[in-house]
């Protein structure tokens, strides 16, 4: 490996964009559930304003707790790594 000089910059056309990969890959599966999520907070928001007690509450844990994280979580049959 050749050494640099000093205050020597490349262009940016040859440097190497700085990626990071966390093996983390989003497919349609995850659109869905992520979809399921925020329609189920949306509902559940609509009937904490209308008073519901029981309804509201469980929507809107359902939400938070289960549909948005799993589709975070969730990978595809087919689908590798991500690398």
């Amino acid at each position: 490996m050749g050494a640099r000089k000093p205050g020597v910059t490349r262009p940016r056309a040859l440097r190497k964009p700085i990626e990071a990969d966390l093996g983390f890959s989003w497919g349609r599966l995850n659109s869905v559930v992520l979809g399921l999520g925020l329609a189920c907070l949306i509902v559940g928001y609509i009937a904490l304003s209308r008073g519901s007690t029981t309804l509201a509450p469980v929507l809107l844990v359902a939400g938070y707790c289960g549909f948005i994280p799993a589709s975070l979580v969730l990978r595809g049959r087919n689908e590798g790594t991500g690398e």
